[in-house]
């Protein structure tokens, strides 16, 4: 059987909606009004049964890498379980469908069936839910498969760029400078030629260094795509607030100031025009 991990992001989302989907019509076909619901809901189900099945396996296949990821193990294999479970819960509901689609001819039985198959649906619903909570947590808080479902340096590396960029907050947030400094420098080590890392270094320059006039000449040094906006303004505003913290509020009205005139209307530099002493 083919590598079906990579493609586990995918299939569990076809899980969610065909198995949400189909319970509630199951539901809804509960409901004289709902007759119209009832075959839906049995294709959907079914449908859901199928995926539940693939992404076990798909899950079981993708598992290694983030199983590896230091402190993320027991994540994954609650995730697992939960996966399993949300599996059987479908298999279960499937096999209900297919009583109920074979026995359709005996009404009390059928509608017997029907009942019995809306309660087993909450129940694969609960399971799907918890187990796409899990999942949703082993990848947002433990980067489970993040940068690694292709086995791409590249797509790991971007990985660590983001791992360092938002540590690197986090640190001078709390005030630890010093840590920031130097998960900064780390990022500019992985990406030297990238302009945006460049402002990042020299914000961390002057933030977490207190070293406002190397700020200024590693800004003025930094070469850049000058016609786009994003980079031109964040260089501006950093500048000028290196300026400031030199206490040369002209020179940083001069930097804003021609910014401003090229790029008009952009909120952020008005107001650190507006603060200006």
């Amino acid at each position: 059987m083919p590598d079906l991990g990579p493609l586990h992001p995918i299939i569990v989302h076809f899980v969610i909606a065909l198995g949400v989907v189909g319970v509630g019509f199951r539901l809804l076909g509960l409901a004289p009004f709902g007759a119209w619901a009832r075959h839906a809901a049995t294709a959907l189900i079914l449908m859901a049964a199928v995926a539940g099945v693939l992404a076990y396996a798909s899950g079981d296949d993708a598992h290694g890498p983030a199983e590896r990821i230091p402190g993320a193990r027991a994540m994954v294999q609650e995730h697992a379980e939960w996966g399993e479970r949300a599996r059987n819960a479908l298999l279960a509901l499937g096999l209900v469908e297919i009583a109920g689609l074979a026995l359709r001819r005996r009404e009390k039985v059928a509608r017997g069936l029907m009942v019995a198959s809306a309660l087993v649906g909450l129940v694969a619903v609960f399971a799907i839910y918890e187990a796409g909570e899990h999942g949703g947590e082993l990848v947002y808080a433990y980067a489970g498969g993040v940068g690694t479902r292709e086995g791409d340096p590249a797509d790991v590396q971007r990985l660590l760029v983001a791992g360092l960029y938002h540590q690197a907050r986090a640190a001078r947030d709390s005030g630890r400078a010093e840590e920031a400094a130097r998960l900064t420098d780390e990022l500019a080590r992985q990406r030297p030629d990238d302009p945006m890392v460049g402002l990042l270094a020299a914000e961390s320059q002057l933030k977490d260094r207190k070293d406002a006039l190397g700020a200024v000449q590693a800004l003025r040094a930094l070469r850049g795509p000058e016609d786009q906006r994003p980079f031109a303004v964040r260089r501006a505003l950093l500048l000028a607030e290196a300026w400031v913290a030199l206490a040369a509020p002209d020179s940083a009205r001069a930097v804003l100031a021609a910014a401003q005139a090229k790029f008009p209307g952009v909120r952020s530099l008005d107001e650190a025009l507006a603060k200006l002493p």
